[in-house]
């Protein structure tokens, strides 16, 4: 009787446990294909507080450096401020990571690297990230990063034709 009542209760118990575990990384990937050479791309967007020039919902870039490394603070259309720290940079392969210090966006934990390549005779410029959504369900967390890179990703394409 005693290995019937452990054998029932232990997947209980598992499903309990799964419960108040964190949940898992939330991944948004978008990317668009450019007819222009990658070093032309990276030239348009390369610059981390560039983003102020190119993307739609940002109306200003402001740049700083907090115990060396680069911070950029975005104005936003509308309203609202997010402050970003880049985490690394590669020149020669065209990426930098960054992640999301303080901001409005239902999203915490955030890391992201926007990245030009070759493709064809022109450019992928490819932004993805992981997050976990905060203050929000899953998929609206998600929808606001999508709709985040893919209005960035066509104001590339348009600039940096």
């Amino acid at each position: 009787m005693r290995r019937t009542i452990c054998r029932t209760l232990a997947p209980a118990a598992l499903v309990l446990l799964a419960g108040t575990a964190p949940g898992l990384a939330l991944e948004v990937t978008s990317a668009v294909d450019i007819a222009a050479p990658p070093a032309k791309v990276w030239q348009t967007i390369g610059d981390f507080c560039g983003i102020g020039t190119w993307h739609p919902a940002v109306e200003k870039c402001t740049p700083s450096e907090q115990d060396g490394k680069k911070i950029r603070t975005l104005s936003l259309k509308g309203g609202g401020t997010l402050k970003e720290e880049q985490l690394s940079r590669d020149d020669k392969v065209m990426s930098y990571t960054y992640t999301i210090l303080e901001g409005p966006l239902p999203v915490s934990d955030y890391k992201s690297t926007l990245a030009v390549a070759p493709e064809g005779s022109g450019s992928k410029v490819t932004w993805s990230g992981t997050f976990a959504a905060k203050g929000a369900p899953d998929t609206v967390a998600k929808d606001a990063i999508q709709g985040i890179y893919d209005s960035g990703l066509k104001a590339i394409a348009e600039k940096a034709k």
